[in-house]
C-alpha cells in the first residue's frame, strides 16, 4: 500500500521530478487540423477515443478501417463513421452527456501518434454518412469532432514496447479468448464453443 509521503499532489513536486518541458514539446500544440495532420489522419487505420459522462467515468474505445476512414471535413472539424459493434454504444452515450472527446491516430510502422481532442456530437447527415460507406454499406451514424486541439506525440512508447518488431512480441499461448472470457464476465449459460461460434461469424459477416 502507498503512504501519503509517497504521492504527488501538486504540479510543482511533479516538476521537480520531470522538469520543464523543452521547447519544441510546450510549443507543439496546434488549435487545428494542418497538412500534416491531414497526411497522417489519411494514411491511419486505426484510432482510440476516450470519452467520459457526466459523472467522471471513462470509457477509451478502438475503431478501426481502411486508411483513411476518418473524414477531415475541413481544418477545424473531422468526421468518423460508426460500423456494426456491441451495440453498447459507450462513447455515444457518454458524448450525449459531455461532448468532450480525445483521440490517438495510429499508424503501423511508426512509432509517433497524432493526438486530437475537441467537441463532439453525433450526425445522421445523409451526404456524410454516403461518403463513408464501405463495401456498399452506409453507417448509421458519424461521431463529429470539432478540433480544439492537434499535435504529434513522440515515438518512445512504441519504441519501447517493441509494438512493431513481430520478433520481440510476447507469446499468446494461455491467454484467455474473447468468448472464454465473456462466459466468464457476463455469467452466461452458453458454452464458450456456443459463444465462439458468435463471435467468429461476427467478424466474418458483421463488420459492415
Amino acid at each position: 500500500m502507498q503512504t501519503s509521503e509517497h504521492v504527488i499532489r501538486t504540479r510543482e513536486a511533479l516538476q521537480t521530478i520531470l522538469g520543464e518541458p523543452p521547447e519544441s514539446q510546450a510549443h507543439k500544440c496546434i488549435g487545428h487540423l494542418d497538412q500534416h495532420c491531414r497526411t497522417w489522419i489519411a494514411r491511419c487505420p486505426f484510432i482510440v477515443i476516450a470519452s467520459a459522462n457526466a459523472r467522471g467515468a471513462m470509457d477509451v474505445s478502438p475503431k478501426g478501417d481502411p486508411p483513411g476512414f476518418v473524414q477531415v471535413l475541413d481544418a477545424h472539424t473531422l468526421a468518423i463513421p460508426d460500423r456494426p459493434g456491441n451495440r453498447r454504444a459507450d462513447t455515444f452515450l457518454n458524448i450525449l452527456e459531455n461532448p468532450k472527446v480525445a483521440i490517438i491516430f495510429i499508424i503501423p510502422r511508426r512509432g509517433e501518434s497524432l493526438r486530437v481532442s475537441g467537441q463532439a456530437h453525433l450526425s445522421r447527415d445523409p451526404a456524410l454518412l454516403e461518403r463513408m460507406a464501405v463495401r456498399g454499406k452506409v453507417p448509421e451514424l458519424a461521431l463529429v469532432v470539432q478540433v480544439e486541439e492537434a499535435m504529434f506525440h513522440c515515438g518512445k512508447a512504441m519504441i519501447r514496447s517493441h509494438l512493431w518488431h513481430p520478433e520481440a512480441w510476447p507469446s499468446i499461448d494461455g491467454l484467455p479468448t474473447y468468448a472464454k472470457a465473456l462466459v466468464d464476465h457476463a455469467q452466461l449459460a452458453e458454452s464458450e464453443e456456443e459463444i465462439q461460434k458468435r463471435v467468429t461469424h461476427n467478424e466474418r459477416e458483421r463488420l459492415y
